[in-house]
This record gives C-alpha cells, structure tokens and sequence, in this order.
C-alpha cells in the first residue's frame, strides 16, 4: 500500500519502568477468568511475588512465560532474559488484580471475547498442528482460553475507566486523524510497480515534474496515474483514493491532503516510496457527533490501553510487597524490543505493508484479536493495514 503508512508501531523497548504487557498480550485480546480451584490447591509450588491482594506461585508463573512463548515463539528468547521475566511477572499481577476488582459486566465482556478469540484461534489453525503446539508449550487449550479471559477482563476493567469526556477530549485533540478526503495521486517510485526499474532520487523527481507538467496541460488525470504510476492499489482507479481517513497516510502524504488547495495539482511531494503527484478533490472535516460507534469504542481502546501502561508503571510496583523470581542460568543481557505490530490489548496497532498490491488506501488487515494470536503461535504475529 504505497501511501499507506507504516502505522503506529508500539515499539518498546523494555527497560525498568516500560511495559511489556499489554503490547503482548493483545496478541489476543483480553478478558478475566477464573482460574480453576482445584488446580490451584494441588498448586505447591513456591510463592515468587506477594502483592496487596494476593500471591503468584512459581507454577502460574511458569505457565505465563510458556503462554507468551506460544503466543510469540520468535521472541521466545527475550523471555528467558531475568529483565523480561521481571515485566511479565508484574504484568501477571496487574491482570490478576484488574480481575479481581472486574465488575460483572466487565466479567462477561472479557469472557465472551475470549470464546470468540479461542474459536478463531481454533478456525485458524489445523487441529493437530494446534495440539501439538500446545503439547510442546506444556498448555492446554483451557490454558489459552483461561489466558485470554484474565488479560481481556483486565483490558475491559480499564475501559469502563474511560469517561465519555475522555472520549470527547481525544478527538478535539486529535480531529485531523478524523478528516476524509477524495485524493487522486500518481506515484513516481523508486522502483517501479514491477519491480523492473531503480530509480535514483533524482530521476524520480525529474519523472514526477514531467508528469506534473503533463497533467498542467490538460492530461487526463486517470490516463496518467494508469501510464505513469507505481501504485497498484489506484493506478487502476485513475490514481483515486476515496473517501479516506487521511489519518491512513504517510505524513507527507498526509500534511499534502490537508493543506493543498481544492483541485490544485500540487508539487511533487517526497515520500520513503518516491514522488507523489497530488490532487485534492475534497475534504470532509467529521465533527464529534458524526463518529460511528466503532471509532468512539477505538478511542475509548487507546485511552484504557494508557491507562493501563500508567497502572503497570505506577501502581503494580507498590502493590508488589515481595519478589522471589529464580534467575535463569545463562540468560543473556540486552535490550530488544517488545514484538511489534500488536495489538495493544485494548486497541489495534497495526503495521503497514509497502508494496503489496490492493487497495492502498485500507490494505488487508489481520487484527490481532485472535487471528494475531494464532500467528503468533505459528508464524510471526505481524499485521498488515493502513
């Protein structure tokens, strides 16, 4: 998706003080459930973290660590770093104290996600391969569910959190990411849409300021954008995106829609994909009470996916009362960064794919609401969208 930006990557590095959990463990949207009881009084194991409210058993911890190994097996390493162990037990306390204060509602809310997250899991994967993934991981399908619905539950006691003046104060903060617009553009790549042609800069540039030039006397639009350009989501379309959050934009691109004169072709404007020829041919500002019910749930997702990175910061320290976590022998020191391109627990984040053929102003996406969670255990927990 050539105009698409390469979108909002939590990419954090962890450190003392970050989060790892959420960013994780969105891989598949979160919810409280219950741990079985009887499984927790055959629990013998040694108590590693005390915390206001409760106890983490070095068992439940163990299982924790496997269960994000599963989910994301090629940062499988980083889990075996005392740093990130440290951050994943914390993590396990803050969803099982969020779950221990969930009201009914969240309850409810947190486990219908977790049969629906498990059931695509389910429909994602081949049966066998599936069991024999868990088998491997020492989990059971229960584990995933059981998994899913203390994370969710979490993710929905911090959205009730969220205010609908909360709500109403982000997006008078943030209105341009709501602005649509009608854009036609012909792209002068760097490489072209076959790949058969390098360009340097300046041979793209030259290219866009003869396409310019073309389109300045008169050329039809559609013809060009078909002849000339190296996006293949609108070459087809006369070079169209309709309707468009310009919000899905690379910034460029972006400030280009939202500055450029009505029917004005403008200048070529440089992006990471080349040289942009763009024409305006409306734009539509949304006012608070023209968002749909899904774009206030979105925000209402990021601010409670905030506020529980300010818990995680600021409130599981002081509930931790003591910690008996066993170093791991040979465990290698460093930093890398937490898996990228998931969901946040609470809200989508999601990575754009240049170059991939389609419609570049939505791509495909794959939301990390179980679909993540199951190429997190197969394959690598990536998405790709606007």
């Amino acid at each position: 998706m050539w105009p698409i930006k390469k979108a909002a990557r939590k990419t954090a590095v962890l450190t003392a003080g970050a989060v790892l959990s959420i960013s994780l463990l969105a891989a598949c949207n979160n919810t409280t459930a219950t741990t079985d009881k009887t499984e927790q009084q055959k629990d013998n194991s040694p108590v590693v973290a005390q915390y206001d409210g409760g106890t983490i058993t070095e068992n439940e911890f163990n299982k924790e660590v496997s269960m994000m190994k599963f989910l994301t097996p090629q940062y499988a390493q980083m889990f075996d770093q005392d740093q990130y162990r440290d951050l994943l037990l914390q993590q396990e306390v803050a969803y099982k104290s969020l779950a221990a204060q969930a009201s009914q509602t969240a309850q409810q809310a947190g486990a219908k996600q977790a049969d629906e997250q498990l059931a695509q899991l389910k429909s994602s994967v081949d049966a066998e391969q599936l069991q024999q993934m868990l088998t491997a991981s020492d989990l059971t399908e229960q584990d995933v569910k059981d998994y899913m619905n203390r994370a969710l539950t979490a993710s929905e006691v911090m959205k009730e959190k969220v205010t609908d003046a909360d709500v109403q104060k982000y997006f008078d903060e943030h209105k341009e990411e709501y602005t649509t617009a009608n854009v036609r553009h012909v792209l002068i790549g760097l490489q072209s849409a076959d790949g058969k042609t390098t360009r340097t800069d300046a041979q793209a540039l030259k290219l866009a300021k003869e396409v310019k030039a073309k389109l300045d006397a008169g050329a039809d639009f559609a013809e060009i954008a078909k002849k000339y350009s190296d996006d293949p989501g609108s070459k087809d379309k006369g070079g169209l995106y309709e309707g468009q959050p310009v919000s899905n934009w690379v910034e460029q691109f972006k400030e280009a829609t939202l500055s450029q004169k009505i029917g004005v072709i403008g200048d070529p404007v440089k992006t990471d994909y080349g040289y942009h020829i763009i024409k305006v041919e409306s734009r539509t500002e949304k006012a608070f009470a023209d968002l749909t019910d899904e774009e206030k749930d979105t925000i209402k997702s990021q601010l409670a996916s905030q506020k529980f990175s300010d818990y995680m910061t600021n409130d599981i320290p002081k509930m931790i009362k003591s910690k008996n976590l066993p170093k791991v022998e040979g465990a290698a020191d460093g930093t890398e960064a937490v898996p990228q391109g998931t969901m946040d627990g609470t809200g989508a984040d999601a990575t754009g794919t240049p170059g991939t053929a389609g419609d570049a102003s939505t791509g495909s996406s794959t939301t990390d609401s179980g679909a993540n969670a199951t190429d997190g255990a197969a394959t690598d927990s990536s998405t790709s969208s606007k």
